[in-house]
């Protein structure tokens, strides 16, 4: 495993640049934590539900009829959404003007009763998410997978980040560049996995004072 500042040097070679490659960093680069802290619990749950339908399914449809969500989930208020009816969910299922998938729609409901959980406990759920440390990722994708509704693996990676949550995300480049390191023998699939994930992010964290977004995104372009 090589010192992060090394595979920066391999993106940059590959992107035009330190100049370039800081740019396109520049793009996403997440959120202070009082900023997420700020979102309210019912900002996170659309962009809980807007990761849980994309999975799978082209995110342009779902940018094209999300106006459509909004309305038909009540803007996402957390507790009209958790205490979903049945007769409800029939007529959501029915609803043309967004995507008619059982599993995902009842999620909403899941997920409402999950942000409400939080909020009880915390004040918001956003303030959850927003002091979770980074040291401990794979500790809030245990959470969210646990706790919410088809909100594991890279639905929930990409669901932190949505919101500005420092977050890496096991795309395909990622994991070539972690086995390229020696962190990974493979694609990761288990608890063990991410756990050398997390120790090797931690690490090169510490040496380049990078994100967990900006670590994920060179170590893709280090590859792509």
């Amino acid at each position: 495993m090589r010192c992060f500042g090394e595979i920066i040097d391999l993106a940059a070679e590959r992107h035009g640049g330190r100049d370039a490659l800081e740019r396109m960093l520049f793009e996403t680069r997440p959120l202070a934590p009082d900023d997420i802290a700020k979102i309210p619990d019912d900002r996170i749950l659309a962009a809980m539900t807007r990761r849980v339908f994309s999975a799978g399914f082209s995110s342009k449809v779902i940018d094209a009829k999300w106006e459509a969500f909004e309305s038909a989930f009540e803007r996402f208020d957390p507790a009209r959404c958790a205490s979903m009816t049945e007769e409800r969910f029939d007529e959501l299922l029915k609803d043309k003007d967004i995507v008619r998938n059982g599993a995902k729609i009842k999620s909403v409901q899941g997920n409402g009763r999950f942000l409400m959980e939080l909020a009880e406990k915390n004040g918001s759920a956003a303030r959850v998410l927003a002091e979770w440390p980074d040291a401990d990722y794979v500790g809030l994708l245990d959470l969210l997978k646990k706790n919410g509704s088809r909100l594991g693996g890279e639905t929930g990676m990409h669901f932190l980040r949505s919101i500005g949550k420092p977050a890496f995300i096991t795309m395909p480049d990622v994991v070539k560049a972690l086995i390229r390191e020696q962190v990974l023998s493979k694609s990761p699939a288990g608890k063990g996995d991410f756990a050398k994930i997390q120790a090797a992010l931690n690490r090169w964290s510490e040496q380049s004072s990078l994100d967990l977004t900006s670590m994920s995104r060179t170590l893709a372009m280090s590859v792509g």
